[in-house]
């Protein structure tokens, strides 16, 4: 990859520059209170957590509806816990949490400071799995939506990431060229391999320290994006 030759840099939004899992703790510590779950927090976010990683790829893969990732990543953690809820109960807690999780915005650390590096050079755009009426409230509410010029959804697409069709949906409204664009995200499945797939350079956000072969470029923190473009 040549930076001279990139005019277009495509990001992920949760877990790439939006703190998911620092907001979505804090968006269920409302949501607990405000419906009276009796149930340590810390507990339930560390059998939560991996649970929400695998529904999410099961909702990539068309494997569960929204309203089955909602439900049921609920009610497995709850189950592990013993507690049972009636399925309205549930919907009440799933909405609560959708309602709650744009309130909070933090972003991983030097997100402003990349914004900021990047936008003076390459033309900025968002692709994004999450759902449409929450991800524009946390790209407005975050203060981060300036520095975007398109941001694609895979609601607004009727697919998900790694289906070439939500690249090339994002490279035809950013008008762009795959060879000329990069994808940044966190995500090794949706975010690299469908960029790869779809001719895009690729810059994995490795925060989580995963194991990934070469030829694949990846950085740990945001800054190191400065050693490659």
């Amino acid at each position: 990859m040549h930076n001279s030759e990139i005019t277009d840099v495509f990001f992920d939004l949760d877990h790439t520059l939006w703190d998911f899992d620092r907001n979505s703790g804090l968006a269920f510590e409302r949501v607990f209170r405000k419906h009276k779950i009796a149930l340590p927090l810390p507990d339930f976010l560390r059998e939560y957590e991996p649970i929400n990683l695998i529904y999410w790829k099961k909702y990539r893969e068309e494997r569960v509806s929204k309203e089955e990732l909602r439900r049921g990543r609920l009610t497995e953690t709850f189950d592990i816990f013993k507690l049972k809820f009636p399925m309205e109960t549930i919907d009440a807690l799933a909405v609560c949490y959708i309602d709650e999780l744009p309130v909070d915005n933090h972003l991983f650390e030097n997100s402003f400071e990349i914004l900021e590096y990047l936008s003076a050079k390459y033309k900025l755009h968002i692709i994004t799995n999450g759902f449409e009426e929450v991800q524009y409230l946390k790209l407005n509410n975050s203060g981060i939506k300036k520095y975007f010029s398109t941001i694609t959804t895979s609601e607004e697409v009727g697919l998900k990431k790694p289906h070439p069709a939500v690249f090339q949906t994002a490279l035809s409204k950013a008008s762009a060229v795959p060879h000329r664009s990069i994808m940044i995200g966190d995500s090794f499945e949706a975010d690299i391999i469908g960029a790869e797939n779809a001719g895009m350079h690729t810059l994995f956000f490795n925060y989580r320290n995963e194991n990934v072969a070469a030829p694949y470029f990846a950085i740990r923190e945001l800054l190191e994006i400065k050693n490659y473009l």
